[in-house]
């Protein structure tokens, strides 16, 4: 991982992304820059663009007209293999959970002694010592999306991306998710992550990105946007209250 302390998280900076689809707008941001220091949020309701921003951050689907940029430089093939992605279901490979760390190290061509020291250290930080030689097919829905979330640290990202990853946990699971989020976020990771959870958000977020129909209705520091909102929509989700 990257050291925080020896250089800037990445920054990531949208200019103009907008994606149609049957006449209908999906996704508007005229621009949006993440290059603060913590974890980022992207928060609004079922529906808000949240996730199809995240993939437009990610490159996995690119905007009709506009362009994603990372440390100022267009999103291309070397950005790209600087970030990874865990999403809402993880899909782990049909090997042992050691195996599928592993699997991602031997692409980086570690020999066996750095890939073991490395699945040692990983294990650790996510709670799996033990489920090790276990099928990662076998593993509960929290170890599963640990496990996702460790084999993304493996490469080695700048950039971390995760898409509502304890949406479908129990509490006990997701407070492990979040330690590890916040525990990656402080290893130098940029995190930016979908979540529908105010409470959340509040634990998380650094800053928090507010949407609603496709466009950032607001972003700012966390305690700014989720105390004291100024927009209309930040304010009604923020209450509980119904947004069509």
């Amino acid at each position: 991982m990257r050291d925080l302390a020896l250089e800037p998280l990445a920054g990531l900076e949208v200019r103009d992304i907008r994606i149609g689809r049957n006449g209908g707008t999906l996704l508007n941001v005229p621009h949006l820059m993440l290059d603060g220091p913590g974890p980022t949020l992207i928060l609004g309701p079922n529906g808000a663009g949240k996730s199809l921003l995240l993939r437009c951050l990610h490159g996995l689907i690119a905007p009709d007209v506009g362009q994603v940029l990372q440390d100022g430089m267009p999103l291309g093939a070397r950005q790209k293999a600087q970030q990874a992605m865990v999403f809402q279901q993880p899909v782990l490979l049909r090997r042992s959970v050691a195996g599928n760390l592993d699997f991602v190290l031997r692409r980086q061509g570690l020999n066996r002694t750095a890939r073991r020291a490395r699945i040692e250290t990983l294990l650790q930080e996510g709670g799996l010592t033990a489920k090790a030689r276990q099928s990662a097919r076998s593993l509960s829905g929290g170890e599963a999306q640990r496990l996702a979330i460790l084999r993304a640290l493996a490469t080695g990202p700048e950039i971390l991306f995760l898409d509502e990853p304890t949406s479908a946990l129990d509490p006990a699971a997701t407070q492990t998710i979040e330690r590890m989020v916040l525990h990656a976020s402080a290893q130098g990771v940029r995190i930016v992550m979908v979540t529908h959870d105010i409470g959340q958000a509040r634990r998380l977020a650094a800053d928090v990105v507010m949407m609603q129909g496709g466009r950032v209705v607001e972003h700012g520091p966390a305690s700014e946007v989720l105390d004291t909102p100024r927009s209309q929509a930040a304010q009604l989700y923020l209450a509980g209250g119904l947004i069509i």
